[in-house]
């Protein structure tokens, strides 16, 4: 199978998905091998693809020069685009098949972000889709790139990706995920945080109602308080800290 991504960039589908836990931060998932930024600054030196440039952030898809075989992939959650929607609707999906990517060529190209983030129920799974015209027709392939983790082909073309069991994946940025099972609280507390910094929990925060407020204080005291699953717990505070430190703690306007 051939795919096609943006840029006009094309890869054949290969049988060999990479063997790297992914890595979700609540804001992006990372399937590669570094342990902090020295490493991931000498990882993308010595590979091509799509990346990252100054305040540019597209999603990442970064492959081996000698092989074209797909390496690593760091992917963005559509809530950090200005044009971010959350959509109650989940696609049909195929049958996840396993499977890497091999570059028809070397050369740099840019893939953009997701704009529509579709929540399955308990967030079990996120569905990360590049607009909401993918909800109009079935996907054609589910390409699963690492474990948990696929690329969503439509019409030949990559649409969007999906995580499933979010939950298990969360950790810090340069940090492995807990290979632990997620406890009940920290998965209850994820769906939370999803709602918080998504429509329309996020305007109510930011216009700062009272009920959505003590909505967000109540998940920071729950997380700095959990005594179980901390690897996770710390994931999450770090997700809507600045949520945390710009409106927890202001008092909503005056009414006059």
């Amino acid at each position: 199978m051939r795919i096609t991504m943006d840029d006009g960039w094309r890869a054949v589908v290969t049988d060999e998905p990479l063997h790297i836990a992914p890595r979700f931060s609540g804001d992006a998932v990372c399937v590669m091998h570094y342990a902090d930024g020295k490493e991931r600054e000498r990882f993308v030196a010595d590979t091509f693809g799509s990346q990252h440039w100054l305040w540019d952030t597209p999603d990442v898809f970064r492959f081996a020069p000698d092989s074209r075989k797909l390496v690593g992939v760091e992917l963005q959650m559509p809530y950090m685009s200005a044009v971010a929607e959350t959509s109650t609707r989940l696609p049909a999906m195929p049958a996840v098949r396993p499977g890497g990517l091999r570059a028809d060529e070397v050369r740099d190209f840019r893939h953009e972000t997701c704009t529509v983030l579709c929540r399955a129920p308990g967030d079990a799974m996120l569905i990360c889709l590049r607009d909401l015209d993918v909800l109009d027709e079935p996907l054609e392939a589910c390409i699963g790139i690492a474990p948990d983790m696929a690329l969503l082909v439509q019409h030949g073309s990559v649409v969007g990706w999906n995580l499933t069991d979010p939950v298990r994946y969360l950790t810090t940025w340069f940090a492995d995920p807990d290979p632990a099972p997620p406890s009940d609280t920290t998965r209850r507390l994820l769906t939370e945080c999803l709602d918080l910094i998504t429509e329309p929990v996020i305007d109510d925060v930011m216009d700062r109602e009272p009920a959505a407020l003590a909505r967000l204080r109540a998940a920071d005291d729950a997380l700095r308080n959990q005594q179980d699953d901390r690897h996770r717990a710390d994931a999450l505070l770090a997700l809507i800290a600045g949520l945390v430190e710009d409106y927890a703690d202001v008092p909503p306007p005056q009414k006059p």
